[in-house]
């Protein structure tokens, strides 16, 4: 298992992940605030890949394909973006969110970017715990353990959280491991 690479390719670098596994980044959840009043109606009727119903959610649900992700765009100029696979992707895919938004005529800015939360997961021998959800303190984690041997990283603002995260628990799940039979 020690030849899993990051992002599946180079080898990994064990001073960083001793366990030799690297967990895969899944979702990148970030905000940023466009720093003006939007008119969602507006930006729902002009934008083709935008959705808007008022009675079920106070948000334009807006997608793109590269990076494929989400927005939710209110009409405060706040916007929250979803699905990226990386810290990069998300802040591109909030830019041009941010750029369709001023080419349909809104004096949108790019203020306050921040990474929200970082869902990370991977795969452990399945023997060793049968499931559980942990609430790490330090980094301020929380793990889905699962007896079929994935795990949920979630509550990161940064990678290098969710990679402390496993390291963390790592050797605590193999001190839990069943007994071979």
């Amino acid at each position: 298992m020690a030849e899993q690479g990051l992002e599946g390719s180079q080898p990994v670098d064990l001073s960083k992940h001793p366990s030799g596994i690297v967990p895969t980044l899944q979702n990148i959840v970030s905000t940023v605030n466009l720093d003006c009043k939007l008119d969602l109606k507006a930006i729902a009727l002009q934008a083709r890949n935008a959705e808007y119903n008022p009675k079920r959610f106070a948000a334009v649900i807006m997608r793109i394909r590269e990076p494929k992700t989400t927005a939710l765009i209110f009409a405060s100029g706040k916007m929250v973006c979803t699905g990226a696979k990386s810290e990069t992707q998300s802040k591109l895919a909030a830019r041009k969110y941010a750029r369709i938004v001023q080419k349909l005529g809104f004096p949108a800015k790019f203020k306050d970017f921040k990474i929200q939360n970082i869902v990370g997961s991977c795969d452990y021998e399945p023997e060793l715990f049968p499931g559980l959800i942990y609430r790490m303190k330090q980094p301020k984690i929380v793990l889905l353990i699962f007896v079929s041997g994935k795990i949920v990283i979630t509550g990161a603002k940064v990678r290098e959280e969710t990679y402390t995260a496993f390291e963390n628990i790592y050797p605590v799940l193999t001190e839990f491991r069943k007994n071979q039979q």
